[in-house]
């Protein structure tokens, strides 16, 4: 009885929810508790990490190791996010600066900025299965369509968003490099498909993207510097960072207008909503912490401290 009921406990702490946060100065990962914004755990990961992404059953996560300014990183550091380890590090296979991930299924999609390029890693096989060029300059951040129909990806320095087609994979990938405003960065796919959000550094707007014909539909404006980006589950809102002016702002995704405006004490970064979308966690680069915001009340409820720089941020669910 005692070891089914360790067993039940154990199991229990597997599968619970996991909030997951790169951090530069320390090259590491951070494990921290949604619920109680408690730091759980922490694992060394590669050379100046600057992303996150966890598979959608919440079992593994991959970081991109960026590298530093005069060395280029090339790795992946594979992450078993129950047992806070990394699993292995994986070279990739001449591309360098990887950056950008997006989860889909047990499919990672990465950037590498150093090769104008795209790459997918899958968890099941634990290899880089394609690599597909953009061409593009700072090929920064991804997002996958559903079904995998589609990838885009923001190319600051050329300022496009580029699409690649999978529907023809793995024989050819069309590609098309869309105009946008000046110096995009974060980009959103909404839960349908249908948009693709890019915020534009440069200019402080929003590039909406129709996906049925690959054109800006709208520009929207988004304050003083937008950074970060996702559309929640219902896919009613989006939820916008901006560094700059020190707060959230929330989109409606029909509308487009600005419904509020989320005041913060810090430097708001990264983001990344929970699975039901009930909260934001946000990622303060410049404070060393993340905050939790409740969507319902527009209000934080608290925040967990972590070393310098932290940036990118990941949701590994339990199942």
């Amino acid at each position: 009885m005692k070891k089914l009921l360790l067993a039940l406990l154990l199991d229990a702490a597997v599968r619970a929810d996991v909030l997951l946060v790169v951090t530069k100065v320390d090259n590491s990962l951070t494990f921290i508790d949604p619920v109680t914004m408690k730091v759980t755990g922490k694992v060394p990961v590669g050379e100046g990490p600057h992303e996150v992404a966890a598979s959608t059953d919440g079992r593994i996560a991959v970081v991109s190791n960026y590298g530093t300014g005069p060395k280029p990183g090339s790795s992946l550091s594979i992450i078993d996010v129950a047992a806070k380890k990394e699993k292995r590090r994986l070279q990739l296979p001449g591309l360098l600066r990887p950056h950008g991930l997006f989860a889909i299924g047990s499919k990672i999609y990465l950037t590498c900025e150093g090769s104008r390029a795209v790459a997918r890693y899958d968890v099941a096989s634990d290899s880089v299965d394609w690599i597909a060029g953009i061409g593009q300059e700072t090929t920064h951040m991804v997002v996958v369509q559903t079904g995998e129909k589609k990838i885009y990806t923001t190319d600051i320095s050329s300022d496009t968003v580029s699409s690649v087609d999978l529907s023809s994979a793995p024989v050819k990938f069309p590609l098309k490099h869309i105009p946008v405003g000046k110096g995009p960065e974060g980009i959103a796919i909404s839960p349908d498909g249908k948009e693709v959000w890019a915020a534009q550094r440069g200019d402080g707007n929003i590039a909406v993207i129709d996906t049925a014909t690959d054109k800006v539909a709208r520009t929207i404006p988004a304050g003083k510097l937008p950074f970060r980006l996702q559309f929640t589950p219902d896919n009613k809102r989006v939820i916008v960072t901006d560094a700059v002016a020190r707060e959230l702002l929330v989109y409606d995704a029909a509308t487009k207008e600005i419904v509020a405006h989320i005041p913060m004490e810090e430097d708001p970064v990264g983001l990344v909503l929970s699975a039901d979308g009930k909260k934001v966690f946000i990622s303060h680069t410049g404070a060393a912490k993340v905050a939790a915001v409740d969507l319902e009340t527009m209000k934080v409820l608290g925040a967990a401290t972590t070393a310098e720089q932290p940036d990118g941020l990941a949701y590994a669910v339990g199942r």
